[in-house]
């Protein structure tokens, strides 16, 4: 009966153990997520502010005198 319970408890601690294993490793794939999209805006976050102005500024050229625009 001690065997059984030892085994019982030896189980329970080993699943412990993985479940935070598993969260260092969903962890260390949220950093590796987040590190990627910040090099992309850095690299990317000039050329895409270049085409909003370049949009805003042909949609305020063409619509009327009378609009206000509000391109920044």
């Amino acid at each position: 009966m001690v065997d059984y319970l030892r085994i019982l408890l030896n189980a329970r601690l080993a699943k412990m153990e993985e479940r935070g294993a598993s969260a260092v490793e969903y962890g260390l794939l949220v950093a590796g997520i987040a590190a990627v999209i910040v090099v992309i805006v850095m690299v990317l976050g000039d050329k895409v502010k270049d085409a909003f102005n370049k949009t805003c500024g042909a949609i305020s050229a063409g619509a009327s005198a009378t609009a206000s625009s509000t391109c920044k």
